[in-house]
């Protein structure tokens, strides 16, 4: 009987695995200028889809005066620690609606964390370095990752079955794709490409200028 129950048991397992799908998302801007830093959510239309679950912990690290990485995405729920990985100290604030916190001057010694509850984006700064910046894109979808410097982000064992996909960037502009539909079969990958449109002179952080820091 217990051998009866583990062939079962293995046999529901391979069947779970054999029949996942792949979803392969490339998004790129002007004549095919690869964007890294999109973060790609994906929405199940069916609430009886059995997602993977999302993982609940993440880091955004301060490292050499700058955030590390420049776009984090989260799913709701998640708790972000918040390392210094300088000499020096750093505040770390955010005045966006969905999380508005800040986390008072503090070095290596101490271990922030934040629980990201509400969906949005949450821009980060630090009240001592004005070149920091970044983001985190927290996404009320299960599903969320972001694209490589090659404009590419695979999600595996994905259940069979309908989706909307998502787009974001920090650097969007109207006009461009935001949303397509996908139908997952099973043992298939699936290919969506967005083409967006982004601001001539892209938000991002550099190294100090001042090596006084």
């Amino acid at each position: 009987m217990v051998r009866f129950f583990l062939i079962l048991v293995l046999c529901c397992a391979f069947r779970s695995v054999a029949s996942a799908a792949e979803l392969r998302v490339s998004v790129t801007a002007g004549s095919d200028e690869a964007v890294g830093n999109a973060v790609i959510s994906v929405k199940p239309l069916s609430p009886n889809l059995e997602m993977p679950e999302p993982v609940n912990a993440a880091v955004m690290a301060q490292q050499n005066t700058m955030f590390a990485p420049f776009v984090l995405a989260v799913a709701v729920g998640t708790e972000v620690t918040f390392p210094n990985m300088d000499e020096f100290r750093h505040q770390v604030y955010s005045f966006s609606k969905p999380k508005r916190f800040e986390l008072r001057l503090y070095g290596q010694d101490t271990t922030n964390k934040i629980m990201f509850d509400k969906p949005g984006v949450v821009a980060l700064g630090c009240n001592i370095h004005d070149n920091m910046l970044a983001f985190i894109y927290v996404s009320e979808h299960p599903v969320v990752g972001k694209t490589d410097e090659s404009g590419d982000v695979v999600f595996s064992n994905l259940p069979p079955g309908g989706y909307e996909v998502h787009v974001w960037h920090p650097d969007e502009l109207r006009g461009g794709d935001d949303m397509k539909m996908v139908t997952l079969r099973a043992d298939e990958a699936s290919d969506i490409a967005f083409s967006v449109k982004l601001r001539p002179v892209r938000r991002q952080q550099q190294p100090p200028a001042d090596e006084g820091y």
